[in-house]
């Protein structure tokens, strides 16, 4: 099946699935041996990191456009629905999580999402648990962000209020107690 060239313009928002998304700065010509390439250079801002990719594997390496409005909304349609079954051991499933977070695909990521998030404000996680699905929700965010042009922060609060995640119990919290205390006088 033949498949599209992609095309990319200096200044796009563009998604690498390990690193998520950076904008592409520049395409520039390089000498590598004896072979002239064209690399896109992407700057990952948020992990203070520059990616050149060779134009011609660009494709191939996983690069892409941000999803669109519809497509982000409909991962975080299917982040809504109820979490896929639980019968692999953990380290399995922890290597899928894994996999579809270095994807970089939002039904992928929303999967994650999904599977891993805390129903309840008691719900308790893994710490690995936990690291993976703040991965894949800043994933989502990240994107997410962009195409609604608000800060990474923002986007991963309003994705958590949508999926209808519970705020974390503040542990530190201390109740204030309406009633007065009773002071013992000595005589």
């Amino acid at each position: 099946m033949p498949t599209k060239k992609l095309e990319f313009k200096n200044g796009q928002y563009v998604v690498y699935p390990t690193q998520g998304v950076g904008k592409l700065l520049r395409i520039e010509e390089q000498t590598i041996g004896d072979q002239k390439m064209k690399m896109m250079v992407i700057d990952f801002e948020r992990n203070h990191m520059t990616l050149r990719v060779p134009l011609d594997r660009a494709e191939l390496s996983g690069l892409r456009p941000l999803a669109s409005a519809k497509q982000m909304d409909e991962a975080i349609a299917s982040a809504k629905g109820k979490a896929g079954a639980k019968r692999m051991i953990w380290a399995r499933r922890a290597a899928q999580y894994e996999e579809n977070i270095n994807s970089g695909d939002p039904m992928k990521l929303a999967e994650v999402v999904r599977d891993l998030q805390r129903r309840t404000a008691t719900d308790t996680m893994t710490f690995s648990a936990r690291q993976l699905y703040l991965r894949a929700l800043e994933r989502m965010a990240q994107e997410f962000a962009v195409l609604h042009k608000m800060d990474l922060d923002e986007a991963s609060e309003k994705i958590e209020d949508i999926l209808g995640v519970p705020k974390e119990i503040d542990l530190n919290a201390v109740e204030e107690d309406d009633e007065t205390e009773e002071v013992d006088e000595e005589e």
